[in-house]
């Protein structure tokens, strides 16, 4: 499907592709349909594992999944990566896999980055559930949140024009001859100007989370139809 990038709501790009990312990456583990288990399997299944995750009860007051949901979710998980644990490359090969007209491998690393929350260069079935739980049920206000922290490349608090810049290519480069028009070489940041003429309130020439969020919530407001961060899956 040709994808038009000439919108006037481009800071929704990113959170449009985030969604994708995580409904394809819950398909290729299997975890589109979580179904009930069998009592024998009330607790996580750890023998075959190297990183052990948290207990049920934990990940449950973490996250706004049921315990069975946890339990299917960490099968999923377990089944593609047995160590318990999924590195940078690794990510980015199972990324990649979903858009092999681009070259996905600068946004999956922006990606990961955002997932590996005690940035020790792995994600944990912790991290993956976590961020799972914030994207698919969280509020608007967590989602936005989240989309933040993958914009705020260097996690310092403020969204730059450099950092945008960086995140609109690596989305270019990712959906690659998809992109509807045709993406000329000045278009990223002419999306990064528009960007920043939405969100930079008080023209410092950097984003707050207060100015993200709140230009955020004002435009999902007026564009209804846009407002895909209030979609429960």
């Amino acid at each position: 499907m040709s994808v038009r990038w000439e919108t006037e709501g481009l800071q929704t790009v990113g959170i449009v592709c985030l969604v994708i990312m995580f409904l394809k990456l819950m398909h290729l583990l299997g975890l589109i349909d979580i179904t009930e288990t069998d009592s024998s399997d009330s607790d996580l299944e750890l023998s075959t594992v190297r990183h052990q995750p948290e207990g049920l009860e934990q990940l449950q007051a973490q996250t706004k999944f049921t315990k069975k949901e946890l339990q299917s979710l960490y099968r999923g998980f377990k089944n593609e990566c047995p160590s318990g644990l999924v590195d940078e490359e690794t990510f980015k090969t199972i990324y990649s896999q979903f858009f092999p007209q681009g070259d996905a491998t600068t946004y999956a690393h922006f990606l990961f980055n955002a997932f590996d929350l005690d940035r020790n260069g792995s994600i944990r079935f912790e991290d993956f559930v976590i961020g799972l739980s914030v994207l698919l049920r969280g509020s608007v206000t967590e989602k936005l949140n989240w989309a933040f922290n993958l914009y705020d490349i260097n996690k310092d608090g403020y969204i730059t024009k450099e950092e945008m810049l960086l995140i609109m290519k690596s989305i270019y480069d990712m959906m690659g001859r998809y992109t509807y028009p045709s993406v000329r070489d000045e278009a990223p940041s002419e999306h990064v100007e528009k960007f920043f003429q939405k969100m930079d309130r008080n023209r410092d020439g950097v984003v707050t989370i207060e100015e993200f969020i709140e230009t955020c919530q004002k435009i999902f407001c007026k564009f209804p139809t846009l407002n895909i961060l209030k979609l429960n899956f």
